[in-house]
């Protein structure tokens, strides 16, 4: 399996090389040539299989130039009962008697990226050997929050790689602050960049695409890598998880092998239900893909008018980790219902760099539109549906899958489409865990209280104990105490190398 640019303008690559590099010479993404595909019978034997099993066999068919034992190795050490808390990786809880709630947290991190970003570092270590680097690798990251974390933690002390970390000052929690800036390892550096999550992810950009600074980097024996969702090492991995959901629902005995069902993603950078997307092509019975948007609606303004436009108030939520405007997956989605015309997305990528709106013709937004449904939550209805669910069913979401959970009944409402569902859960309460007590406990249980003290009093509230990450985390020592202007990040990546 080779891989090419969404913009056309490099040869193709292998799997390990395009892990390696992280983004195409020319601004891209990586793209598989071809979608490997899988039929019924194939998805039914992944009922009977484990979460490890079900992984390996979707990714030998996307990274084969990795050996079935190499592959096995990354699985296995990545997937563990023990990193997880749980044998099932990625379990199912039932919600209502056709929604299902596909917990993804049972991580490190306590949040979705760990189902990525626990492989990641073992295929970047292989990568490296397999295509002969000699020098040392450097993740750089913009992160709304979650990312960041589980990306510093992936990576610790990894031969090899160094990971810079770069954050808004002032858009995470104070959980998601304090599990970056206590982060231990020789080869780690987190720093907060004033301003928002584009302000950061656009940072990061720039740097990767400075010619100047990649001969700089090059002759100090270092080269740039990404462990953000535009790696595709990143995204292959998200894939299982939608094809474990599908095969948990055959072995509980709640679907029939072909019958389609529904999957609700909370998203910002459009990784996570692009990776659905892909299951979808492979062959798993996909009915909608229902993208969940904060107020930060840009995505659902998308995919109901067919204009991407980003120049628009950047809001502050209770669900951070999607408060982003500059969606970078959905390069690889216009690239794939276009039939690969690299040349209409690297337009359309032009437009949004220099203007900040492009609009999709029409053949391409009904493309979309036959798959994907969108629809947004603001604050006050992420709050009375974390409420809602608590007081009807006793489960407690986090703020960003009550906005999936919300937007669910919206779609449910505006289609009346009953299909089967599965909402993907993206983090642990006990990570939002100020907005979740105020909507469970009402504003008195939190007043005067710091989210680490909520911790104590969501658990008492829910009867869930608290992640073991999370529990002393604020009495570890603050690490990194680095701030920056956007303009200054590529001084700190520099003063970080000491180049």
């Amino acid at each position: 399996m080779l891989y090419r640019s969404t913009r056309g303008n490099c040869s193709n690559v292998s799997s390990a090389e395009a892990i390696k590099r992280g983004l195409a010479a020319d601004g891209g993404l990586f793209v598989p040539e071809k979608a490997i595909r899988f039929d019924k019978e194939q998805i039914l034997k992944m009922s009977e299989m484990t979460y490890q099993e079900r992984a390996l066999s979707i990714l030998e068919g996307y990274l084969d130039d990795y050996t079935l034992s190499e592959l096995s190795d990354c699985v296995n050490q990545a997937y563990t009962a023990e990193k997880f808390e749980t044998d099932a990786i990625a379990p199912l809880h039932k919600l209502y008697d056709s929604v299902n709630v596909l917990e993804l947290w049972h991580g490190p991190t306590s949040a979705f990226k760990d189902m990525a970003l626990q492989i990641l570092p073992h295929f970047l270590v292989k990568a490296l050997k397999k295509t002969g680097e000699k020098e040392e690798i450097v993740i750089l990251v913009a992160t709304s929050g979650d990312t960041g974390k589980a990306a510093l933690e992936g990576f610790k002390d990894v031969d090899g790689t160094k990971i810079i970390v770069f954050f808004p000052s002032e858009g995470v929690s104070q959980v998601q602050r304090m599990q970056m800036v206590t982060q231990e390892g020789s080869n780690v550096y987190s720093i907060a960049v004033k301003g928002n999550f584009d302000d950061a992810q656009n940072g990061v950009k720039r740097i990767f695409s400075d010619e100047d600074v990649s001969a700089l980097m090059h002759d100090n024996g270092y080269k740039f890598s990404s462990a953000n969702s535009i790696n595709w090492g990143r995204l292959v991995p998200q894939i299982v998880y939608y094809f474990s959901a599908y095969a948990d629902m055959l072995k509980n005995k709640e679907i029939e092998i072909g019958e389609k069902i529904n999957f609700v993603v909370p998203t910002g950078n459009f990784g996570n239900i692009l990776a659905a997307y892909y299951a979808m092509q492979m062959g798993l019975p996909v009915n909608k893909l229902i993208c969940a948007s904060n107020d930060n609606n840009v995505l659902t303004d998308f995919i109901n008018t067919g204009v991407y436009d980003r120049n628009r108030e950047f809001k502050k939520t209770l669900s951070p980790s999607m408060d982003i405007l500059i969606s970078s997956n959905l390069e690889r989605l216009l690239y794939l219902v276009t039939d690969s015309d690299s040349e209409m997305v690297s337009n359309w990528m032009n437009k949004l760099k220099n203007e900040g709106v492009y609009s999709v013709d029409q053949d391409t937004k009904k493309k979309i539109q036959n798959v994907f449904w969108a629809g947004y939550s603001n604050d006050t209805d992420t709050l009375k549906t974390i409420e809602s669910v608590y007081s009807e069913t006793g489960y407690v979401l986090d703020t960003h899958t009550a906005v999936a959970v919300d937007v669910y009944d919206k779609y449910v409402i505006s289609t009346s489409d009953v299909t089967k569902a599965v909402i993907v859960s993206t983090a642990s309460p006990f990570k939002f865990n100020e907005s979740v007590v105020k909507a469970i406990a009402g504003e008195e249980a939190v007043a005067g209280k710091t989210e680490f003290e909520l911790l104590s009093v969501l658990s008492e509230k829910s009867g869930l104990t608290i992640p073991a990450p999370l529990k002393e985390l604020d009495k570890k020592s603050v690490l990194h105490k680095e701030i920056c202007e956007p303009l200054a990040m590529i001084d700190k990546v520099r003063e970080a190398l000491k180049i």
